[in-house]
């Protein structure tokens, strides 16, 4: 991240230096205009110049971004530490419903969550795998069996 922010402020850097030269370089009145002499002796920026201070804009922006985002994170973490609650995992169930893995104290719950409710499903191991069902040879059917099942044959 500070690789690529790094690179995001000398691109900006480098183009920042035209757009205050080329404002210093003072621009002769030009002869008598035809129609409009105060606005054909205006004078008008490079591109340049405009270039450079959006890409520094740009930059600024970006950097403020980055920084704002690995701030709350670092505080995110700092906060969750602290009560001794760490979400494990969670996963989105709906537009408003997620299924979450805390970890409390060593002990790993499942809770349902939704809009005002917390529940929890199920009390999980605390090692983090769960043991696999057991399955016998008698309960493993095999291609043909279902498929005679499903037609009803």
């Amino acid at each position: 991240m500070k690789g690529i922010v790094t690179r995001l402020a000398l691109a900006g850097w480098a183009l920042v230096p035209p757009a205050f030269a080329a404002e210093a370089v003072p621009v002769a009145a030009p002869a008598h205009r035809f129609a409009a002499p105060e606005v054909a002796a205006s004078h008008v920026t490079g591109a340049a110049g405009g270039i450079g201070q959006m890409l520094f804009g740009l930059v600024v922006v970006l950097a403020t971004v980055f920084v704002v985002a690995f701030v709350a994170r670092r505080l995110r973490g700092g906060r969750a530490a602290a009560n001794g609650i760490e979400v494990v995992a969670q996963a989105s169930l709906g537009a408003k419903e997620r299924a979450v893995i805390v970890r409390v104290d060593g002990e790993r719950l499942l809770l349902g969550v939704a809009s005002g409710q917390v529940t929890l499903l199920k009390t999980l191991s605390a090692d983090g795998a769960a043991p696999p069902p057991a399955v016998t040879g008698s309960q493993i059917a095999s291609f043909g069996a279902l498929l005679r099942r499903s037609l009803g044959k």
